[in-house]
């Protein structure tokens, strides 16, 4: 399996199913730390930081990302904890570009 990390979001406009709970479990195993909703339509992490500045700052790095990807997370700000949850909306749950920007936030944490 390809280092997630290594790849690039595709554009996805609904013409693609949305990933199955096997395949979705299958790309967790490289972002183990991440959880699947419920409903398996998200992709959920959150980060602790030891305040709301050190949050801040990677808030804005994973903006970066997001834009560089052109796949864009929903994030929460709260003092010391930043939450991630990514979908790709146009397919109504997970894609594989949620598990790529997911690893590469995972790496600029790490």
């Amino acid at each position: 399996m390809e280092d997630l990390t290594l790849k690039v979001c595709v554009a996805c406009e609904g013409d693609v199913p949305p990933l199955s709970r096997e395949e979705a479990n299958q790309l967790l195993t490289q972002i183990p730390l991440w959880k699947i909703s419920e409903d398996g339509k998200e992709l959920i992490r959150e980060y602790l930081f030891k305040d709301f500045k050190e949050a801040l700052a990677f808030t804005n790095k994973i903006g970066e990302i997001a834009e560089a990807e052109g796949h864009h997370p929903d994030l929460t700000l709260g003092w010391g904890k930043v939450g991630v949850s990514l979908t790709t909306h146009a397919i109504g749950g997970l894609s594989e570009n949620d598990f790529i920007v997911a690893s590469k936030v995972e790496a600029l944490f790490g």
